[in-house]
């Protein structure tokens, strides 16, 4: 089994014929924490939903491979089988479907085996108090009526009972007060171990204060421009994206 978790090599895509990643390489271990920074209109949301395979964009060159194989080709069902997991920058709500019920079905789907009800629910209300959620919200149809808050919570209660491989976590922290950060922060260190890993995409680093960055990619223009250890946040924190703008201007 291959240490490299996820690699992505030379990869272009778009939506409906506009090309916006223009050759993204980008490699990730097991066991580590990337983020991914960048200006707005960068690629960062579209590389994520490359890599979960969202049907709206096209792959035109290049590859994604997890664990050692392709799955540039796979559907988004067969990358969650995987491993793959993916939280909105914007939750959908889901009428009909109780929280519950997902969860339960989509983790069935993931593992192929029966999800026994009892230790299944013990597990679900526990993690939902972790998360401040009032357990009497797994009745209630998946995100139909909550909060912009409560979404945010839903999708790391998503996480943390799915137990995926590779979490890929959009702008999780948009939007959330400073209460709510600290419980979304706590809850992806919750999940992290070094058997899984993260790709990050923030604008607000205060989720990552419970996480130990390996590695920092800054995309500009659909491609990953530079790299480095952590330190590289607080550089573009205090600097912002200008003078590597500038940089790629001159080249």
């Amino acid at each position: 089994m291959s240490e490299q978790l996820l690699e992505i090599k030379g990869l272009h895509a778009g939506v409906e014929g506009k090309e916006i990643l223009k050759g993204l390489d980008l490699s990730l271990g097991r066991g580590e924490v990337h983020v991914i920074l960048g200006p707005n209109g960068s690629g960062k949301s579209t590389l994520m939903n490359v890599i979960m395979g969202h049907p709206n964009y096209e792959v035109t060159d290049g590859e994604i491979r997890m664990e050692g194989e392709d799955i540039t080709g796979l559907k988004t069902f067969e990358r969650a089988r995987k491993g793959l997991f993916l939280s909105f920058q914007t939750p959908e709500e889901i009428p009909g479907i109780t929280v519950e019920n997902m969860l339960r079905t989509a983790k069935q789907a993931m593992t192929g085996e029966k999800v026994k009800i009892i230790p299944f629910r013990k597990k679900l209300k526990a993690m939902m108090e972790e998360l401040r959620m009032d357990p009497e919200y797994a009745a209630r149809y998946m995100n139909v009526g909550f909060s912009g808050g409560e979404k945010k919570r839903n999708e790391i209660l998503q996480l943390l009972m799915l137990e995926p491989k590779l979490a890929l976590l959009d702008e999780t922290d948009s939007g959330l007060d400073v209460d709510a950060v600290q419980i979304v922060s706590n809850g992806v260190a919750k999940f992290h171990n070094e058997e899984n890993s993260c790709l990050i995409i923030t604008h607000n680093t205060r989720i990552l204060e419970h996480l130990q960055v390996d590695r920092v990619h800054v995309l500009i223009d659909g491609r990953v421009v530079e790299e480095g250890a952590p330190e590289l946040i607080e550089e573009i924190n205090r600097r912002g994206f200008t003078h590597i703008l500038d940089e790629q201007e001159e080249k």
